[in-house]
């Protein structure tokens, strides 16, 4: 018993003292004219869908939970969000080259049709982030009709 409560007290102290080690939630400022929504002037029931489900980890518009501030967990949510903004960033959209652009919108659609995106384990935590088919259809078909239009 009293390795157990050697165990469960070093635990405790390692999570208390983890907590101090900072994790920067700082996003960067958005400049209108880089993103996605007024660059390619993107109908409002697309950018509703696109803010509820996108933006949080697609964007410099992260806004981060009360647990996203708990270590390990707030680790976690970082690097999620960091490998989310590297693959695609709405905020930086201007800034990149056509063949990015393209790039991005040919896997976010793909990623809208095979239920990858937004991931299973952020819907289970923002369940207004969990799309509907029909949204899941238009969005995709937006990204398309982009696509198919070179306009990007």
């Amino acid at each position: 018993m009293k390795t157990f409560s050697n165990i469960i007290y070093w635990f405790l102290v390692v999570i208390a003292l983890i907590q101090f080690i900072p994790v920067d939630r700082t996003n960067k400022p958005v400049d209108a004219k880089q993103n996605f929504i007024n660059v390619q002037k993107t109908p409002p029931h697309v950018t509703s869908i696109l803010q509820k489900a996108c933006y949080d980890c697609h964007s410099n518009e992260t806004v981060y939970p009360d647990y996203a501030f708990v270590a390990p967990i707030s680790w976690s949510i970082k690097h999620h969000i960091n490998e989310g903004r590297e693959h695609l960033n709405f905020s930086e959209w201007a800034s990149f080259n056509n063949d990015l652009k393209k790039s991005m919108l040919e896997q976010a659609a793909r990623s809208l049709k095979d239920y990858t995106m937004p991931m299973p384990g952020y819907i289970a935590q923002h369940p207004e982030a969990n799309l509907t088919k029909a949204e899941r259809v238009l969005l995709a078909q937006y990204f398309e009709n982009l696509l198919e239009t070179k306009n990007y």
